[in-house]
């Protein structure tokens, strides 16, 4: 049995993780590596590829594709809501539209250099979310995420970009981030994180693991994948024209240093956000559901190979 097997989602970019993996299967055979590869075919084939290898404990799984991609391959090192024991460890190759999560553990676009980290790079233990939420059919699903969550704007956001098309790459979430805004109205949600309730009227609630969503927008500057904690960020009854001001702001980290009241920075471990609308929610760019939803955290959940 192969050491690494790689996970590609040939869909993932509009198409273009498809093109660019024959070209990495060219070479990839000479790096000496001991691999296999698997091509999903539909959505959620990702996750039982990879619960089936981590089963097995192979020593690699590697997620080649986005953040999409990433998140199904993390959810196959799940069962039930709890880690299934294996010595398998995660990495990615990223080839997709977003490109977030590689932003925080700084895992490079290029793809030999991305590859070289099997080799080279440090495995270390992440925190994992494990968010139980409520199906497009009233029931109950869960699901695992590693980067970012959110509800409100960004699960329109994000609901927008999987149903349209990625052909503009990352460009793709600034355009679907003005649609959705343009219809969006502010709801008033009830948060309570690690016990403590806070109602507000709410554009969106992110709880952050990583820094990084949106096609760049480094909205918790502050979270790690190593603390044990989510970063909440409380983001309250903003005004579009304000919002859209304030993108640069975002992106670049500063919205938090800046005292504006409509961002409130907390820290938890359990995280329960309901409204009574509608309101969709966000997994590493993924949209299962909507709220209510309950968020926690599984501390070190999972062993990612990182750069050195």
């Amino acid at each position: 049995m192969a050491d690494v097997l790689f996970i590609v989602n040939p869909a993932s970019g509009a198409g273009r993780a498809g093109q660019e993996w024959a070209g990495i299967a060219s070479w990839l055979s000479s790096t000496g590596l001991s691999y296999e590869a698997a091509m999903t075919t539909r959505p959620l084939e990702a996750t039982e590829i990879a619960e089936r290898a981590v089963r097995e404990s192979r020593p690699a799984v590697v997620a080649v594709g986005g953040d999409g991609t990433l998140n199904e391959v993390v959810n196959g090192f799940f069962h039930n809501g709890a880690p299934i024991p294996t010595t398998s460890r995660l990495a990615m190759v990223p080839l997709g539209t977003g490109g977030d999560f590689r932003r925080t553990l700084k895992i490079p676009l290029d793809p030999k250099a991305a590859i070289e980290i099997l080799r080279t790079g440090v495995a270390r233990r992440l925190d994992a979310g494990c968010v139980s939420y409520r199906t497009a059919d009233g029931g109950t699903g869960v699901r695992h995420f590693i980067n970012i969550a959110d509800a409100g704007l960004g699960g329109e956001v994000v609901h927008r970009v999987n149903n349209g098309g990625k052909r503009l790459g990352p460009a793709t979430f600034k355009l679907a981030s003005f649609l959705a805004l343009m219809t969006w109205k502010n709801k008033p949600m009830n948060v309570v994180v690690d016990g403590v309730a806070h109602d507000l009227k709410a554009m969106q609630i992110v709880i952050a693991n990583c820094q990084y969503f949106g096609g760049g927008m480094r909205m918790a500057p502050t979270a790690s994948p190593t603390d044990g904690v989510f970063d909440v960020i409380l983001v309250g009854d903003a005004g579009k024209l304000e919002t859209i001001r304030g993108i640069g702001t975002v992106s670049r980290g500063a919205h938090l240093d800046e005292h504006n009241p409509h961002y409130q920075l907390m820290y938890g471990k359990r995280i329960s956000v309901s409204c009574e609308d509608r309101v969709r929610i966000d997994l590493d760019g993924e949209d299962p559901g909507f709220l209510p939803a309950l968020f926690e955290i599984q501390p070190g959940a999972i062993e990612f190979i990182t750069p050195r």
